[in-house]
């Protein structure tokens, strides 16, 4: 990431949070918006243009999406394209970020990042299910109809809304990829951070407190888990934060043994 992404990213947050109230109309509007941008070329080369003036961007951002998107996703649509980029991707991803961000102030105190997970954890182990909603040879209306049929009933608003709009426009991203990235920024935007721990079998409410007191040393900040059992590591733990692997299971061990005998 750039250092002109970098400032854009949070100066978008930071508009995110002036805002008083955000519901989930905004987050749906800017992810409409970033398909518009991320189906124009022409739009996004303007957007991202470095020599543009600002304020001439801010109107070009009225004229595509005034009346087509909320007063407020608006406003913070038109402070992203006035910001500098370092790319047209990063732009796109600016853009979804915030929509992310938007959703999860919107929730309230829904488990979404826990939906997310656990929707991206099912479509994973079924490889039939993540072509379905992967291909690019599938109609994109007939992928969002099978995440809406899969999610009804079974998960927020909130979630359900993320879903569709990361099987619209998955930018060449695996679906798994998607949800897992998803449930973290808006862990992120409620304040703590997602560790996914994996073990050989269940682990005991007093295993959990210990582990949860020392990640959040750590991390310096509070950590919830998506617990996984994989019987597979015969052993220990293997736990990831963001890009953050600690791999500590039985079967990582014997790995490593077998190939320093090898060598």
């Amino acid at each position: 990431m750039g250092s002109a992404t970098r400032e854009a990213t949070a100066a978008a947050k930071a508009a995110l949070a002036a805002q008083r109230s955000v519901d989930l109309q905004v987050a749906e509007d800017l992810f409409a918006a970033g398909r518009v941008v991320g189906r124009s070329a022409q739009l996004r080369s303007a957007l991202t243009d470095p020599d543009a003036d600002p304020v001439r961007t801010r109107g070009l951002v009225n004229g595509v999406f005034g009346g087509r998107i909320g007063p407020v996703a608006l406003e913070l649509l038109g402070g992203i394209a006035a910001s500098r980029w370092s790319s047209a991707d990063d732009l796109l991803q600016g853009i979804e970020e915030l929509g992310l961000r938007a959703a999860a102030r919107s929730a309230a105190a829904k488990p979404v990042e826990s939906e997310l997970f656990e929707f991206g954890r099912i479509v994973s182990s079924n490889a039939e299910l993540e072509l379905a909603l992967g291909s690019k040879l599938s109609p994109t209306a007939s992928k969002v109809a099978l995440a809406d049929r899969l999610l009804a009933g079974n998960a927020s608003p909130q979630a359900a809304a993320i879903v569709r709009h990361l099987v619209e426009q998955p930018r060449g991203r695996r679906i798994g990829e998607l949800l897992r990235g998803a449930a973290a920024i808006v862990a992120d935007e409620r304040g703590y951070a997602v560790a996914t721990v994996t073990s050989a079998g269940p682990l005991t409410a007093a295993q959990l407190q210990r582990l949860e007191r020392q990640l959040a040393s750590q991390y310096g900040r509070d950590v919830r888990f998506n617990l996984v059992i994989d019987p597979s590591l015969v052993g220990g733990l293997r736990i990831q934060i963001g890009d953050d692997v600690i791999d500590g299971s039985v079967s990582a061990r014997l790995t490593d043994l077998r190939q320093k005998l090898a060598g």
